[in-house]
């Protein structure tokens, strides 16, 4: 645990205030690292006294799962993490996304570029400027992208309250990164920035693997004048080769029709006390016991295997 920790959120206990979210792509179903976000960023919001919102984050049309969304929300639901408002859907808030991008373009704070991937594989993936176009290339895009202008000495420092202190150079890592993409679709990046602004946001609870997105979301966020909420990034879930499990052969669906094992398991991975759920028989009860029980400083930073989740017979759910 970093030295902070999460006494931040403990000590939110009578803040009202507070706003979590968990915010899923329908890309497949609800699996042992989703639910383990999705409990997380519950007993947090609990511990502090606060809101809890779904949001289904469906701006990828062809990544997307014909009703896997529908899915994720009844297995929430199985699992007792139901929203405290009405769940929104990205795909229904396109003006949003489109008036933050029109005023980043009208400050000149957001521009067009054609630049291929292919056109930035010497740099990296990295964009600083607009590879210069030919005739040759003039016809190749249909549209361009729309990037952020990212300034030289733009980095970004923030503290996690599970792994501590972070920085990014963000133009040196990351560059012009997208908010528009060239085939049309919105980037996650605004979209996120954005919906986390307008739903009133204060903590973000997610995923490590989306650590390395934070400075540009804190950059995003100062440009469009927006607050910056604290993050809060969980330790992943990987198979024994390593690999996030939404990537693994591993991610099998939860059964929300035999919730407990499920949440025990997710309950471990989070590095809390097994003899608090002993006694459960419910998800109500089981629920009630994690959020009085719940200790954030005991959240691991490091990345919890599966082996790890499968101590007791009941685990074999996830």
């Amino acid at each position: 645990m970093s030295s902070r920790s999460l006494s931040g959120h403990a000590s939110a206990a009578a803040n009202p205030g507070y706003r979590g979210r968990f915010a899923p792509s329908p890309t497949g179903e609800l699996h042992a690292g989703s639910l383990l976000a999705a409990f997380a960023s519950w007993l947090l919001a609990r511990q502090a006294g606060g809101a809890w919102l779904v949001r289904i984050e469906d701006l990828d049309p062809p990544r997307e799962v014909p009703g896997a969304a529908d899915r994720q929300l009844r297995a929430l639901a199985g699992f007792g993490l139901v929203g405290d408002e009405t769940v929104v859907r990205q795909s229904r808030r396109h003006a949003l996304y489109q008036a933050a991008l029109q005023d980043l373009l009208d400050r000149d704070l957001a521009f067009a570029c054609h630049c291929s991937r292919s056109d930035l594989a010497a740099s990296g993936g990295i964009h600083r400027f607009c590879v210069p176009r030919t005739a040759q290339r003039e016809g190749r895009a249909p549209q361009p992208a729309i990037r952020l202008r990212v300034h030289d000495d733009t980095a970004i420092g923030f503290d996690d309250a599970i792994v501590g202190a972070q920085s990014q150079d963000v133009a040196r890592a990351v560059g012009d990164f997208v908010l528009r993409r060239a085939d049309g679709y919105w980037a996650y990046q605004l979209a996120v920035v954005v919906d986390d602004a307008d739903q009133g946001i204060t903590d973000v609870v997610r995923g490590a693997d989306l650590l390395d997105s934070t400075a540009r979301q804190i950059a995003l966020q100062r440009a469009l004048g927006l607050p910056t909420p604290r993050y809060a990034h969980l330790p992943l879930l990987v198979d024994a080769q390593g690999r996030k499990l939404s990537k693994s052969d591993a991610a099998h669906p939860l059964d929300p029709a035999d919730p407990l094992p499920a949440l025990r398991a997710a309950w471990r991975a989070l590095g809390q006390d097994e003899q608090a759920l002993i006694a459960v028989e419910t998800v109500t009860q089981l629920l009630d016991a994690a959020r009085v029980s719940f200790s954030p400083a005991q959240i691991p930073q490091a990345a919890a295997g599966l082996a790890a989740m499968h101590n007791d017979p009941c685990a074999n759910a996830v």
